[in-house]
């Protein structure tokens, strides 16, 4: 077994690398995490004429499923810190003529010259500020009084197979550190008791949160389990890990992912592996 150094599953660079590894993903990852979207999008139950903030919008796809609920008379800006997905996005949003708007900025510090929203939405796009206290202030400025947040993150990782049934077999082939408890990351507001504290010390109230549980497409819906493997290994943390371990490690473990990507496909469905998500609320 080969040892990982300390930072080898450091903080995601979704302005670079990460961002980079997503968009080369981007329908897999979207695939994957659909679900769990429309659930969010349908506990938010925007209405014609609301202005909506999308935070973390990645590729753009809740952002121009939000503008298609506010209407005309409505705005729904897609707020990211990488340029190569809001790009995207943007491509998207002109594709189909849609009135969604994109800007590239980093939240935490991002000043808008716009009218303040009377909504928040982020699907998996509120876990990875390094100062999540200061980042929700400042969020805090860009919604009016009385303005909902409506945020998805994920609960804990062993609720989570397809992370923590992945891990089980990387760690089989290299040590790897544990995970930080409330560091920036998917996981970082596991805690919902540690979410609150940090909601409530920007200014927020009422939170509320309740679970979205089911089984996820790895890889996107119908990917075969090689495909699924390649995904994991091509856009998740793990995948660099094992390069920077060498050949022999990675291939061993490719092999071992296979197995277990294949004891969990399911014909026409795909590789189905449990999840389970918080849909939170609050009210600035």
């Amino acid at each position: 077994m080969t040892d990982a150094a300390p930072e080898a599953l450091k903080g995601e660079d979704w302005a670079g690398e990460m961002g980079a590894r997503w968009l080369a993903s981007l329908d897999r990852f979207e695939g994957m995490i659909a679900p769990i979207g429309a659930a969010l999008l349908a506990q938010a139950d925007y209405q014609a004429g609301e202005r909506v903030l999308d935070l973390g919008c990645g590729g753009g796809a809740t952002t121009l499923a939000i503008a298609d609920a506010v209407g005309p008379d409505g705005a729904a800006l897609g707020l990211d810190v990488a340029p190569m997905l809001v790009a995207r996005a943007q491509e998207r949003a002109a594709a189909a003529g849609s009135h969604a708007r994109f800007i590239c900025a980093d939240a935490a510090t991002a000043t808008l010259d716009e009218p303040p929203f009377d909504r928040l939405f982020s699907r998996f796009g509120s876990m990875f500020f390094e100062a999540p206290g200061p980042a929700f202030a400042n969020l805090k400025a860009m919604l009016k009084p009385g303005a909902r947040i409506d945020l998805a993150v994920w609960a804990n990782p062993r609720d989570n197979l397809w992370m923590m049934e992945v891990m089980g077999v990387v760690r089989e082939h290299i040590e790897i550190p544990p995970a930080v408890p409330r560091a920036p990351g998917p996981f970082a507001f596991e805690d919902l008791a540690y979410l609150e504290e940090v909601l409530t010390g920007a200014g927020f109230s009422g939170m509320e949160a309740v679970p979205y549980t089911g089984l996820q497409p790895v890889g996107g819906p119908g990917a075969a389990p090689a495909e699924a493997v390649d995904f994991v290994l091509a856009s998740m943390a793990v995948g660099r890990v094992l390069d920077e371990a060498g050949s022999d490690v990675r291939k061993a473990a490719r092999a071992d992912l296979v197995d277990l990507f294949t004891r969990r496909h399911v014909a026409g469905e795909g590789v189905m592996m449990g999840c389970k998500a918080w849909l939170v609320t609050a009210m600035r």
